[in-house]
């Protein structure tokens, strides 16, 4: 058991290494992971080999992962792709998974080692665009939604699939075993449905009634059961733990606890379980497929990405929609991520495809991957430049959460651009922003009607700005979870490193960055002690009095190219900021360029 403990050790420590390194080179962890686990396995250093402790944790890790999958996935990208997108992500996914069948029969592999080789070819992973997406801005772009719908598309495409050969026997595929197993996975699915939708719903209003600990553990029951019935059905149990997932959404169990239980499995398999089944999954690759079939692995690597942005450009056309917007979409789509190598690593323990092909699957998955945040950025860039980044969807306006004094003069600057409405508790605050000429809306911002009666379902944007950290948060998660693609939340210096994962992983910007006493400047501005004004940035000009909020001085919105966005800390010359201060020898130094607010 020392040995096996040890072992445990050595591995969390590589997949910690690994994928943080993976991360700050701009690509999903799992890249690492697996990388870590080629280094540190079999493959090259030898130092450590698989052992039953590490394959029950790894298994149960991918088994939370898939619930976690499940839950993530939002259906109604579906709907926002438009069927023209929806095309485009068919597109994307059947032609490289079509071509990469026809490559590996054609050279001499089996038919069932070749469907599985076409099925990771048309993966899409979603966890490997949707940071680049934030980091682009590009969230609420038809771009974004079209990649969305690829690789929820693709994930089901291939866990039905999967599904319907796992219960093959001995590897071979024939018209008998693949209908045997396609009628198991029906009725699984029948069985699944019909629990789902009958009793997941009436266990959702028991878990609402439990703290996020407890509910949390309900879930996981739930996912370990419907993957136990696939079990019993022949499946393999990450299918019934996927489909659990899938009903445990947002809309049953409400957006507030959904997100709460998703940090809590995304921490415990994410973070901990699943990187030991993808480090361990390294150990299997063999470097000598580079010299024993070298042909084979370029011929794979070219076919997956020709064969994606190839695809999804033809049915973009055949949709009647732009065909440089179709590359994009294409380069995009290329990355291969977590459904792919779990697939692949039970299509290896099941015999159905050998450690060669294993092998081929992972560099492919690795080198695809590394080409997204190239291709997509890029292409972006080269969309941007003529003009044909198209917004998708028709939200529009922003929702302030709190109705102070800062949020009323924020309020004020944005109205006159969009529109713009303020939830808060306060009845004083709320008459006060009415007057203002602000539409207005009574209650808490932690609590979904209170936000669907401000319209968060038709927002652009949603602005947190209470004095109590834990309420901007949470209203920023709420908002996040309902698609608003431009979140920013107030948080303090003190505060930021706590709630950091929030920002980075949400995309959500901080407020006025630097250490605001927000209850002050309220107190300043509803005493008149506070100025607002504006100014122009130059060339070359420092701005660290600006971009940093202090006692002096707060940033309240930026103008850039006619459109008016909260200050996040980003400067350039030509904007325009708007700030109140209180700094009246300032305001003097600065009235020769400064135009009154």
């Amino acid at each position: 058991m020392l040995g096996e403990l040890f072992s445990l050790a050595i591995v969390l420590a590589a997949a910690l290494a690994g994928g943080r390194l993976a991360n700050r080179l701009g690509y999903p962890a799992i890249l690492g992971e697996l990388i870590a686990g080629m280094v540190i396995g079999p493959p090259a250093l030898g130092w450590i080999d698989n052992n039953e402790l590490l394959a029950v944790l790894g298994e149960v890790g991918v088994l939370l992962m898939m619930l976690y999958i499940g839950m993530h996935l939002d259906l109604s990208d579906l709907r926002r792709a438009s069927l023209p997108g929806l095309m485009a992500a068919i597109g994307g996914f059947i032609v490289p998974a079509g071509l990469g069948f026809l490559l590996m029969y054609g050279t001499g592999h089996t038919v069932l080692e070749a469907l599985f080789v076409g099925l990771a070819m048309g993966v899409t992973s979603l966890a490997t665009k949707s940071r680049i997406l934030v980091d682009l801005r590009i969230l609420d772009t038809r771009v974004a939604y079209v990649l969305m719908a690829a690789a929820l598309i693709s994930d089901l495409t291939v866990l039905v699939v999967f599904a319907a050969v796992i219960g093959t026997e001995g590897g071979t595929l024939t018209w008998a075993s693949a209908g045997v197993a396609g009628l198991k996975a029906v009725a699984f699915g029948l069985v699944a449905a019909l629990v789902g939708l009958n009793l997941v719903p009436r266990l959702s209003t028991l878990l609402g009634k439990l703290e996020r600990g407890s509910a949390f553990l309900a879930v996981v029951i739930v996912g370990v059961v419907f993957g136990w019935a696939a079990e019993l059905a022949g499946l393999h149990s990450v299918l019934g733990a996927f489909i659990a997932g899938l009903f445990l959404s947002e809309r049953a169990m409400g957006i507030r606890l959904s997100r709460d239980v998703q940090r809590m499995l995304s921490t415990v398999s994410v973070g901990l379980l699943a990187p030991i089944f993808f480090v361990t999954a390294g150990f299997q690759v063999r470097f000598s497929v580079f010299r024993t079939d070298l042909l084979l692995v370029l011929a794979v690597i070219v076919v997956a990405t020709l064969g994606k942005i190839v695809g999804t450009t033809l049915f973009y056309v055949l949709g009647r929609q732009p065909w440089r917007e179709g590359v994009v979409v294409g380069g995009g789509m290329n990355g291969r991520g977590a459904v792919e190598i779990i697939v692949a690593e039970i299509a290896l323990v099941q015999g159905i495809i050998d450690q060669e092909t294993f092998s081929i699957l992972v560099f492919m998955a690795i080198i695809t991957t590394a080409t997204v945040p190239v291709l997509l950025t890029k292409g972006v860039q080269w969309l941007r430049r003529r003009g044909e980044l198209v917004k998708a969807g028709s939200r529009e306006g922003t929702i302030i959460i709190g109705a102070g004094p800062v949020a009323r003069e924020l309020g004020r600057i944005l109205v006159e651009h969009e529109p713009v409405t303020v939830v808060d508790t306060n009845r004083a605050n709320l008459a006060a922003a009415r007057a203002d000429g602000l539409r207005t809306v009574f209650g808490s911002a932690i609590e979904e009607q209170t936000l669907m009666a401000a319209g968060i379902e038709n927002a652009a944007a949603l602005i947190a700005l209470t004095p109590n950290n834990e309420v901007n948060v949470l209203a920023a998660q709420l908002a996040n979870g309902q698609g608003v693609s431009e979140v920013a939340m107030l948080v303090t210096d003190a505060e930021a490193n706590s709630f950091g994962d929030i920002l980075e992983e949400d995309g959500v910007d901080r407020l006025f960055p630097g250490e605001v006493d927000i209850m002050a400047w309220d107190h300043q501005l509803a005493t008149g002690t506070a100025t607002k004004r504006e100014h122009v940035v130059e060339e070359g000009e420092d701005t660290e009095w600006l971009t940093r909020a202090n006692r002096e001085v707060l940033p309240l919105a930026v103008i850039r190219t006619g459109e008016v966005k909260p200050f996040t800390g980003d400067v350039r010359a030509g904007d325009r900021v708007i700030y109140v201060t209180t700094d009246r020898n300032r305001v003097t130094a600065m009235a020769g360029t400064d135009a009154a607010g």
